[in-house]
């Protein structure tokens, strides 16, 4: 049983306080989720259609929702200790079996275990030990313990739509898992915020700030792994770098001003207000940033495969159409995702991001013309210009936020 030791529960968790950071534990647990998304990246280069995308972003959407649990999770009560440590490993197991079912979701190979069935039985599994352990670390709490059992209606409805999803197989699979986002994603916000509990702003900005590091490391990654065996040229080494500065210039975006603002928001905010705004900004609205990046990440790859399979392509060959899509697509949604984060924090637009998402769907239909490498180029220009332009537009503004931290 657990015991009291100034107001705090002691075992078999514990309580985090404002001051709580990232545990070497999460930071482990993202490193099976990285896998994850790198699985769905390849998964969806594989099929690149209408139908692999949208396959692509439901395991996403997914997985991302499981990792969004364990955050909540981690900031109630400490990763690395107890209880918590032993439901973050099993969840890392689970995470881990989903990433090695990815590549055979929907088609199923001979000769071995039925992979969609696997899948979906182990996020199911990762989904309902976070809610048994939450339940354990909200003891002596009976609001968060009301607020748990009502989310657990969505979660466990949701889990079973997944696994007769993967019992079916083909069309209706798919239909069945949107079915099952939609029941999580609308249930969990309409179980509202009245019981959760957000103990550190810190640790909870830190940790999706983390997480979009993770998804931008993923599109360098599939810059470098498709030509490892291949030797190096000019061509593979301008679009090597002109990938670089496009995920530069996406950190950029992120970290530079829009994250030390939200988590100063953030740390504002008390109780109910807190937890909402956690909900809004980041469980919710971070998703479009995270998908965008891993569909950039499918876009780089595709680039990259163009200019290095010399016997296949040439230099003046232009991307497949969707892989254009997703090139600059995916910056328009993480840009756009950056917009949606802003306009809830801190209630205001930053148009100039607004202008240049709308420019890169607008112009992605022309570029479908261009060579592989010039439409890399034409973004990684355009987005260096953004920051380039607000750098210096917004010099004083800037030097005095980044100044308020130190």
């Amino acid at each position: 049983m657990p015991v009291q030791e100034s107001g705090r529960l002691r075992a078999p968790v514990r309580l985090t306080s404002e001051g709580h950071r990232v545990t070497t534990l999460e930071l482990l647990f993202d490193l099976v989720f990285v896998f994850a998304i790198t699985q769905i990246t390849s998964f969806m280069a594989g099929d690149l259609s209408g139908r692999g995308m949208l396959r692509g972003l439901v395991l996403l959407a997914l997985l991302w929702w499981s990792w969004c649990s364990y955050a909540w999770l981690g900031n109630q009560a400490k990763a690395d200790e107890g209880a918590l440590r032993v439901s973050l490993v099993t969840a890392m197991a689970g995470l881990f079996v989903v990433g090695l079912a990815i590549p055979e979701a929907w088609q199923d190979a001979a000769g071995g275990l039925a992979a969609p069935i696997v899948l979906a039985v182990a996020l199911s599994v990762v989904r309902l030990v976070h809610l048994a352990v939450y339940f354990v670390a909200a003891a002596g709490d009976p609001g968060l313990r009301r607020q748990l059992v009502r989310t657990a209606v969505p979660v466990t409805t949701a889990a079973g739509v997944l696994v007769v999803g993967a019992c079916v197989g083909g069309r209706a699979q798919t239909a069945l898992w949107v079915l099952a986002l939609a029941i999580d994603y609308v249930g969990v916000y309409a179980a509202g915020t009245e019981g959760w509990r957000l103990h550190s702003a810190a640790h909870f900005a830190e940790r999706h700030g983390l997480i979009i590091i993770i998804a931008l490391g993923e599109s360098i990654v599939s810059l470098g792994v498709g030509v490892a065996a291949l030797p190096l040229t000019v061509a593979i080494m301008v679009t090597a770098l002109l990938g670089l500065a496009v995920t530069v210039a996406l950190w950029w975006t992120y970290f530079d001003v829009v994250a030390l603002v939200a988590e100063r928001v953030l740390a504002r905010r008390q109780g109910i207000e807190r937890a909402r705004l956690a909900r809004d900004s980041y469980t919710y609205l971070h998703f479009p940033m995270v998908a965008g990046i891993i569909f950039l990440a499918l876009g780089l790859k595709k680039v990259m495969i163009s200019v290095a399979d010399s016997g296949h392509h040439s230099l003046a060959d232009p991307l497949p159409a969707l892989a254009l899509w997703a090139l600059y697509g995916g910056v328009a949604a993480y840009l756009l995702g950056h917009l949606a984060f802003r306009l809830r924090n801190v209630g205001s637009v930053n148009w100039q991001r607004l202008i240049v998402a709308v420019a890169l769907l607008v112009g992605a239909a022309p570029a479908t013309h261009l060579p592989a490498l010039a439409a890399l180029a034409v973004l990684a220009a355009v987005l260096v210009a953004l920051i380039s332009y607000e750098a210096v537009h917004f010099r004083e503004a800037r030097r005095r936020i980044r100044a308020a931290g130190d």
